[in-house]
């Protein structure tokens, strides 16, 4: 795994082996970037369910002005600082230690997000949960996006009660990608 593009371009990144982490794949992560390539400078990015923090990394590189990530494991909170370290993009992120549903509320203090990406373990109906307390807290720019990765087979019926609009979904095989956006008048 690495940092595709910007200033830590190439640069490897760790990640733990063996454990209920599910990297995002380099073809997955220069997609996904496409897609957001003229929103990442100088945002606001929130990387939920972090993992490695390649994502939120890679968006630091491509010149995102902040970046939070949010994770709770320590080993995998360990190797984000260390992933940061490396490429020389700590001094314009933050790591969050906790739980996500946790954490957000603590969140709302802070100036919201321009992109909130969360990638929460598959098939455990945290996308759900995760959506339904972001709606509620207003972590994100009114002209902001959120992305969601999950299983291609996760069930998103319920999305029509919160006040998002599916703009775009993408789906790569064994993952896919949702994009919202605010509804107008939300």
């Amino acid at each position: 795994m690495r940092v595709i593009a910007g200033t830590a371009r190439s640069m490897p990144l760790r990640t733990v082996k063996g454990m209920d982490v599910r990297p995002t794949t380099d073809r997955t992560k220069e997609t996904l970037f496409n897609i957001l390539q003229f929103r990442i400078p100088d945002c606001r990015f929130l990387d939920l369910y972090a993992g490695s923090g390649s994502i939120g990394i890679e968006a630091l590189s491509r010149g995102a002005a902040y970046a939070a990530f949010v994770e709770k494991d320590r080993k995998i909170q360990n190797l984000i600082l260390e992933n940061l370290t490396f490429t020389k993009l700590a001094d314009r992120a933050e790591l969050i230690k906790g739980d996500v549903l946790t954490v957000l509320p603590l969140l709302a203090a802070k100036e919201p997000f321009d992109i909130i990406f969360l990638d929460p373990p598959f098939r455990k109906g945290l996308e759900k949960d995760t959506l339904f307390l972001l709606s509620d807290l207003h972590l994100l720019k009114e002209s902001g996006v959120i992305v969601v990765e999950a299983a291609p087979e996760t069930d998103f019926s319920w999305l029509e009660l919160l006040p998002y609009n599916m703009t775009k979904k993408k789906v790569y095989g064994q993952s896919m990608h949702l994009f919202l956006s605010e509804k107008r008048g939300s």
